[in-house]
């Protein structure tokens, strides 16, 4: 037993021992914690006050948002049908039974009798749209006109009062860093406010597909619902139709884009006035110019909408501008992208002079060029054209399509050439390029022309 008490005291004396010597010896003495987390330092961007400038917390908000808060309405589309449907569920409930699918949206009242603004998105595929304003008034809308290239359309409302409306601003005229509004309904959220800048202006989302996309990008909150609402500056002018968000996700995540108000402006007068969209022409055939691109054609340089060809007997050709030539600016807008010249004609009707500045030779110089109206359109690998007044008489008909240029091998070879008039398509009157513009080739089962000849031609096609 001894023995054992003796031979404890001695581990417990050399434990001690040990711990003593590591202490002494191999301790840094500092000391293991958990991290902490502290709060940030506020640190001042400038430290000099300028009495001259105004700050972001100067801006007043207020009076823009009640200029517009009560302008713009929640719009309900419900639409039926049975696109995605199985086949089953129209054999036991009938076409008649579809169920019904209805998507919610913003619009922005723009007169006093209740015309309404909106995305074209908004009210696709509709059976029956509802609007319901600030109030909790709810109406019944029409659809006036819709124009699916800008994503603009038109609806119109019936009140027996008059109606609170949002003023049309200059989207030309707003610059970069300024602060703007966007007023909307996100996810059913109605009359909701939401702050920013703009971030951009001529911005085009796809630049592949040739359209006159030229938006405005904000960093004010859009999110769904918001598509068809207002974007409006400090005075509470409408300068912008919020129509999209650039997002992996589906929610924001920092970039929104809008309309620019004077192209939403000329689409709602054209359908107003004339029942469809007038576009000018300016003729001309091209790229906006890079580095990369001014390296390629040989020129020094690189901002500006390069000239490559020009359509014949149009307005720039008319004008004299040539291939090679570099348009610099319209009516004093400064053309670096195809965004900027595109979104800029996209305001302007045919008839309309617009004033040129181009680069020839090193040397610059200014011409007025009047746009055409667009008279050809892409047709199942044709180019087709309306009718003028001369062909009407020659081919002695009222309607029709004329082929200016035939690209199609399956026609051609049935016999249907260059000079010949399509009549009808799936039995369907053609007369303008409204008729054929939104037709897939899938959907087309058979073409009517006529020969310079006189003789028509039926050709049926099969997939």
């Amino acid at each position: 037993m001894k023995s054992f008490f003796k031979t404890l005291s001695i581990a417990l004396l050399s434990a001690i021992c040990s711990i003593f010597i590591y202490d002494q010896f191999f301790q840094t003495g500092e000391q293991i914690k958990e991290p902490t987390l502290e709060s940030p330092r506020l640190i001042p961007t400038n430290y000099t006050f300028n009495s001259n400038s105004i700050a972001a917390e100067a801006t007043d908000f207020t009076t823009a948002a009640e200029k517009t808060v009560n302008a713009v309405v929640h719009v309900k589309n419900t639409s039926t049908s049975g696109e995605n449907l199985p086949s089953f569920y129209r054999y036991f409930y009938g076409e008649e039974d579809l169920p019904e699918r209805i998507g919610t949206g913003s619009g922005v009242i723009v007169s006093p009798d209740g015309y309404i603004i909106t995305n074209y998105h908004v009210i696709e595929d509709n059976s029956s749209i509802e609007v319901t304003t600030n109030d909790n008034k709810t109406f019944k809308a029409k659809v006036i006109g819709a124009d699916p290239d800008t994503d603009i359309a038109v609806l119109k409302i019936d009140s027996d009062k008059k109606l609170p409306y949002v003023f049309f601003g200059n989207s030309d005229a707003t610059r970069i860093g300024e602060w703007v509004l966007a007023v909307g309904n996100p996810f059913n959220l109605n009359s909701t406010v939401t702050a920013g800048i703009i971030s951009a202006k001529s911005r085009d989302l796809n630049k592949r597909d040739r359209k006159n996309e030229s938006y405005i990008q904000t960093d004010a909150a859009v999110n769904r619902g918001n598509s068809g609402g207002a974007l409006v500056n400090t005075n509470g002018e409408l300068i912008g139709i919020n129509t999209a968000i650039s997002s992996i996700t589906g929610g924001f995540v920092g970039y929104s884009f809008a309309v620019p108000s004077n192209v939403a402006r000329k689409i709602f007068e054209d359908i107003i006035e004339f029942g469809d969209v007038q576009r000018g022409l300016l003729g001309v055939m091209g790229q906006a110019l890079d580095a990369e691109l001014a390296a390629r054609f040989e020129v020094d340089e690189t901002q500006g909408f390069y000239i490559t060809d020009l359509e014949e007997g149009l307005g720039a050709d008319l004008a004299g501008l040539k291939a090679n030539d570099i348009i610099k600016s319209v009516d004093g807008i400064t053309i670096n992208e195809f965004a900027d010249l595109s979104g800029y004609l996209a305001s302007k009707r045919p008839g309309e002079k617009v004033t040129v500045t181009f680069k020839r030779d090193g040397k610059e110089k200014k011409v007025a060029v009047r746009l055409e109206k667009i008279n050809r359109a892409l047709f199942y690998y044709m180019e087709v054209r309306e009718l003028s007044p001369e062909q009407k008489k020659s081919f002695n008909t009222e309607h029709g399509l004329y082929i200016s240029n035939m690209n199609n091998r399956r026609l051609y070879q049935r016999g249907i050439d260059n000079g010949y008039v399509i009549l009808e398509v799936n039995g369907k009157k053609v007369a303008a390029l409204e008729d054929i513009k939104y037709m897939e080739v899938p959907d087309i089962e058979d073409i009517l022309f006529l020969s310079p000849d006189g003789e028509k031609k039926i050709v049926m096609l099969q997939y």
